[in-house]
């Protein structure tokens, strides 16, 4: 059963307080993965995969049966510093595409047999232009995690999160910098495929922005300063998975900046997420690298709604589909050797 979520302080004792794996579920995938009929490691990174994934589902034998996609979408006032390609309207023309199964991620999670979700979180008040000021509230940022917490199905047995917000390429790599140090231009990339010229606007305002918060060192308190709504909201859904026990298929580069908060809270915050690729954003790679993810794709995408994610739950699913369906060489009368 998911607790209200009633303050930022516990959020925070959520994730610390959240369930480990099951151990005695692992070592019973581990064992029964030795047993296949295959020669050891014969799947690879599969094998992996589906052990992690069965520690956290308690069995030695799980399905996946109930995915779940979920969007969340929200706009950025630091759009009118001229970071993005694209105006902001249209997050909210994405929006209704989403809602009208238009999109890319529509045909990736009902290829997946995924149940999809959209939020759109307040798009005609942007958030604040973080280099004049905090993007939120304190009010604002726990009502954006609270959406993210409610969204998430109790009964689903894998989650991936994604997103849509126009600048928010901007805000994840200022909360990357934040996080990590650096230089601006280190985690600054091109996003929805600026020029040249507003590539250096771009990374100077995330400077700024970093610059002008440089206080803040908790993950909450970064993702307040610099984030977005659709960017705290994947934070606590990517919570509420982690109190649920739920495993989580991390998407691109603003998801996984997002999953960075919660890991800078707690040590073991992520510990129920996989990365699903390496997108084409050119500071996803390093992000992944500090987070400790090795991603299971690497296509070149660049899309973000989770898209990668969702295409890599096909991954996932192939890799339990095999733990849990094949036989054991005594099962098939097959020679261990």
């Amino acid at each position: 059963m998911l607790p209200d979520l009633l303050t930022l302080s516990s959020f925070r004792t959520a994730l610390t307080e959240a369930p480990a794996p099951d151990k005695t579920a692992r070592a019973a995938c581990e064992a029964r993965n030795g047993q296949l009929t295959k020669p050891p490691g014969a799947l690879g990174r599969l094998e992996d995969a589906a052990i992690w994934y069965g520690s956290w589902r308690g069995t030695d034998t799980p399905q996946i049966l109930a995915p779940q996609v979920i969007v969340f979408a929200g706009n950025h006032g630091v759009t009118r510093r001229g970071v993005s390609a694209f105006p902001a309207e249209v997050t909210g023309q994405m929006v209704a595409n989403f809602n009208a199964g238009g999109a890319a991620i529509n045909q990736l999670a009902k290829l997946a047999g995924a149940r999809m979700d959209v939020h759109a979180l307040e798009l005609d008040r942007p958030t604040a232009d973080f280099t004049a000021g905090p993007a939120m509230t304190e009010d604002d940022l726990l009502s954006a995690l609270r959406t993210g917490w409610g969204a998430v199905d109790p009964d689903a047995d894998v989650l991936v999160v994604g997103e849509m917000g126009i600048g928010n390429t901007t805000s994840a790599a200022a909360i990357c910098l934040a996080l990590f140090g650096g230089s601006a231009s280190d985690w600054t990339g091109r996003g929805t495929g600026v020029t040249d010229d507003a590539l250096m606007l771009k990374t100077q305002v995330v400077a700024e922005g970093v610059d002008r918060h440089a206080a803040a060192r908790d993950g909450l308190e970064i993702l307040r300063c610099l984030g977005g709504r659709e960017v705290a909201a994947m934070a606590g859904a990517i919570g509420a998975a982690r109190a649920l026990a739920i495993p989580v298929v991390l998407d691109g580069f603003i998801c996984c900046a997002a999953a960075a908060c919660l890991a800078a809270v707690s040590d073991g915050a992520l510990d129920h997420t996989i990365a699903g690729h390496q997108s084409a954003e050119g500071a996803h790679g390093a992000l992944l690298e500090k987070l400790g993810k090795t991603p299971l794709l690497s296509l070149g995408l660049r899309l973000g709604e989770g898209s990668g994610a969702a295409l890599a739950l096909q991954v996932l699913k192939g890799a339990v589909a095999c733990h849990s369906g094949m036989m054991t060489f005594a099962e098939a009368g097959v020679s261990a050797g």
